[in-house]
């Protein structure tokens, strides 16, 4: 039902260029004479985001929420590629937002108009300090494990270079969400700092680990899979996976290393052509509310990235909250998106030839 509605919502976008209560008179105001704040979003939860996020919003400012809706992909090329976009906020993965600033696409991000940001977590906190727009969600990575079948508990990422898990594990492909993340803790198995090698130990860590490696994966629907046959038995996965293999592995449990993890954030970021900066600001900073996060946590199951909500045990369940954020770590995707390319290359020699 929500694919249809998606599809559905996506196609009165293409006709009319616009969503709301009414159809637009004149560019960038709604019939009765609102602004209008545009958002490039993903097409999910249309509903929800509507009632909790959207609604508020308009009533308190007397506004329109206008939405723009696609892939990532699809959304960042639009706007890189229109200088006239009447995009004001875009929701973008981590990588995709630290491309658009390289590209000079956003707004540096004035924190001073951002009251709420001053409650973040510390890796997202760390974000907001080059200037880059804030996360307003998170996950992050973990390790997934049949503790029956091994025999023996897991609990640091340097466990999976035991030569006990030979042929038994399995770690998200390079090109996947959390690809450079693995390439982040390899690094770090070897003691040293990612930045000040360009990745040169983490790869001579992963050939160290390609004899416990069954394969690498591109979709959390692959490792229900193998986990069900018995094909792996540990895995290296973000926390959003857990449900989805837990219903096909009962047995499998998961473990957040408790020396620390890294994070994946969806960021919010300004079209630095927008015509409506003030209202972009508010709507940021109502994003990153006590009032919201809370709600969105539960309504459309987003981890905090506000420091100050409290969450339930439910609710809280398998998300990047509590002592888990605060232990998880930013991945700098300026200096990934450098060495990419290079990075994917040498993976598939090693990895997967």
């Amino acid at each position: 039902m929500k694919k249809t509605l998606a599809i559905c919502f996506a196609t009165i976008m293409m006709v009319t260029g616009l969503t709301g209560c009414g159809a637009s008179t004149e560019e960038g105001q709604s019939a009765d004479g609102k602004r209008q704040l545009v958002i490039s979003t993903w097409g999910l939860s249309e509903d929800i985001l509507k009632e909790d996020v959207y609604a508020p919003f308009e009533e308190q400012f007397n506004c329109e929420i206008v939405l723009e809706i696609g892939t990532t992909p699809e959304r960042y090329t639009k706007l890189a590629t229109d200088p006239s976009s009447r995009v004001d906020v875009i929701d973008l993965s981590q990588a995709k937002a630290a491309e658009g600033y390289e590209a000079g696409l956003f707004e540096p991000i004035d924190y001073s108009k951002i009251p709420n940001a001053k409650d973040l977590i510390p890796s997202a906190l760390e974000l907001t300090e080059n200037g880059y727009g804030p996360a307003y969600t998170i996950n992050s990575i973990g390790i997934m494990y049949d503790k029956e079948a091994l025999g023996f508990e897991i609990t640091e990422f340097a466990d999976l270079w035991k030569p006990e898990l030979a042929g038994k594990i399995s770690i998200p492909d390079i090109t996947s969400t959390f690809g450079p993340a693995m390439m982040y803790v390899a690094s770090d198995y070897k003691g040293v700092d990612i930045t000040t090698d360009e990745g040169a130990k983490a790869f001579e860590a992963l050939e160290e680990l390609k004899p416990n490696i069954v394969k690498t994966y591109s979709k959390s629907s692959d490792l229900a899979n193998m986990f069900a046959s018995g094909e792996i038995q540990v895995a290296v996965v973000g926390d959003f996976a857990i449900p989805t293999i837990q219903a096909a592995a009962p047995q499998a449990i998961y473990v957040s290393p408790a020396s620390g993890t890294y994070a994946n954030f969806n960021t919010m970021d300004i079209n630095k052509n927008s015509k409506n900066k003030d209202l972009a600001y508010e709507f940021i900073n109502w994003r990153l509310s006590n009032e919201l996060q809370t709600k969105t946590a539960e309504s459309l199951n987003e981890a905090p990235t506000n420091s100050t909500v409290q969450l339930t045990d439910e609710v809280a369940l398998n998300k990047t909250y509590g002592e888990v954020a605060n232990n998880a770590k930013a991945i700098d995707y300026s200096f990934v998106n450098k060495f990419l390319s290079k990075w994917i290359d040498q993976w598939n020699r090693i990895l997967n030839s």
